[in-house]
C-alpha cells in the first residue's frame, strides 16, 4: 500500500521547536510534491506550506512565515518542516501530502496522505 508516514510530533513548550519528518511508503518522493497541512481541534484542515519535487520552491501559511521551514533530502527520501517559535495556536494534528503534479491548495489533489502526527504546544 502507497502511503506517507509523518513522524515527529510532541509536546513543545511555547517557543520552542520541533521537526517533523515524512517519508514515503511504496514509493520515491523525488517525483512528488509534498504538502503540510495541520488540522486544530473543531477547525477544518489548513495548508501550512508546500515543497516542489526539485526543492526549490516553497510557499507558506501567513502565520507560519518566518516560522517554519520545509526542507527535501531526496537522497534520503524524507521532507522535513522545522517548526520554531511554537505558538499555542499551532497546536494540530500534522499531515503530510503527496502530489505528483506539483504544490496545491486543493486537497483533492493530493495522491498520498500520512495518518497525521499530533503536537502540542503548552506550558
Amino acid at each position: 500500500q502507497l502511503t506517507v508516514v509523518e513522524s515527529g510530533g510532541g509536546l513543545v513548550q511555547p517557543g520552542g521547536s520541533l521537526t517533523l519528518s515524512c517519508a514515503p511508503s511504496g514509493f520515491f518522493l523525488d517525483y512528488y510534491a509534498i504538502g503540510w497541512f495541520r488540522q486544530a481541534p473543531g477547525k477544518d484542515r489548513e495548508g501550512v506550506s508546500c515543497i516542489n519535487t526539485s526543492g526549490e520552491s516553497t510557499n507558506y501559511l501567513d502565520s507560519a512565515k518566518g516560522r517554519f521551514s520545509v526542507s527535501r533530502d531526496n537522497d534520503k527520501n524524507a521532507v522535513y518542516l522545522l517548526m520554531n517559535n511554537l505558538k499555542p495556536e499551532d497546536t494540530a494534528v500534522y499531515y503530510c501530502a503527496a502530489d505528483h503534479r506539483g504544490c496545491s491548495e486543493y486537497e483533492y489533489e493530493y495522491d498520498y496522505w500520512g495518518q497525521g502526527t499530533q503536537v502540542t504546544v503548552s506550558s
